[in-house]
């Protein structure tokens, strides 16, 4: 009998997800049918590949050998079929993208606006993660492209930069912190700081720069951090192609810290050489720098005028 090479990716997706109810949800399979694959796998190679003493689903010693050979026989599979997809018309049959909620959502959208217009016959997907959660997301999915404010690179790593994005520390314009000068990190710590919440499992991160203070709200999301300050909440970091009219309006001020209010990054768009971009994810690594190009213009522009209306 040969082997279920299917079971093997049953078996990564088991140890990732600690049980045999989390897995057989993340592979929308019944919870029987993923205890039968795995021990008709132990059946075959004769061999106990988890300890079922424990509450979680704990590999035994050898279990961690089979998965980590698993794991290369899936990734050499995995690789000849991106070869063959794209030895035949050069279009992907998938193009996964993972992208950091931070980053503007309209050259994005546009961008694969353009891609529908070619009637591309790749599937393509889009996930929202934010901080860690998308590097986490892009190597566990095996993704084709993150576009991410920061990560933690690698050899096989391909990134291409993006226009800078500045973010800004603002408050309710009916908020204490508004109407101080000069504000110290101490008298900062006092407030309740809202950021943004890691979305990488088990794991809180940092929003942008956070203040070290007692008093913080996670969220899972820019737009309900986005209300939170409206409604005077608390403070907190805000890119600022999300506030541009609370500012200019003033329902937002800029607050006074001492250690400056404003900082920028450059997102990347980060694609890796073990899985080779087809057609599709060439097309949109083109569309997408020239769109971020042209919204960073559309931006400045913006920003000219009003400041033109307000001299």
């Amino acid at each position: 009998m040969r082997i279920d090479i299917d079971a093997f990716n049953v078996l990564q997706v088991l140890v990732e997800e600690g049980s045999f109810a989390k897995a057989s949800e993340r592979l929308h399979k019944a919870q029987s049918a993923v205890s039968y694959q795995i021990k008709k796998l132990e059946q075959h190679l004769g061999v106990t590949l988890f300890n079922r003493d424990h509450y979680r689903a704990e590999l035994t010693p050898e279990g961690k050998v089979i998965l980590a050979e698993g794991q290369r026989l899936l990734q050499h599979l995995a690789n000849i079929e991106h070869l063959a997809s794209r030895f035949s018309q050069g279009w992907e049959p998938k193009l996964e993208l993972v992208i950091d909620g931070a980053l503007p959502m309209e050259p994005i959208m546009t961008a694969l606006k353009r891609m529908s217009e070619h009637n591309i016959p790749t599937k393509i997907q889009l996930n929202m993660e934010f901080l860690g959660g998308v590097q986490h997301r892009f190597e566990r999915d095996q993704a084709d492209l993150m576009l991410v404010k920061d990560y933690r690179t690698g050899p096989s790593y391909h990134p291409k930069a993006l226009p800078t994005i500045t973010s800004v520390l603002v408050a309710s314009s009916q908020h204490p912190l508004s109407q101080l000068k000069r504000i110290s990190l101490p008298e900062l710590q006092q407030h309740v700081e809202l950021t943004i919440e890691d979305s990488s499992p088990g794991k809180r991160d940092r929003d942008e720069m956070q203040f070290g203070g007692d008093k913080v709200f996670y969220l899972s999301g820019f737009i309900m951090k986005k209300n939170a300050l409206l409604k005077g909440l608390g403070f907190g970091w805000m890119p600022d192609f999300l506030i541009t009219e609370e500012l200019h309006q003033g329902q937002l001020i800029e607050v006074d810290f001492i250690g400056g209010n404003r900082f920028s990054f450059t997102p990347q768009l980060v694609s890796t050489l073990e899985r080779p971009l087809g057609r599709a994810g060439q097309l949109f690594t083109e569309l997408i720098l020239q769109e971020f190009a042209q919204y960073q213009q559309q931006q400045q522009q913006q920003l000219g005028l009003s400041g033109a209306g307000l001299g």
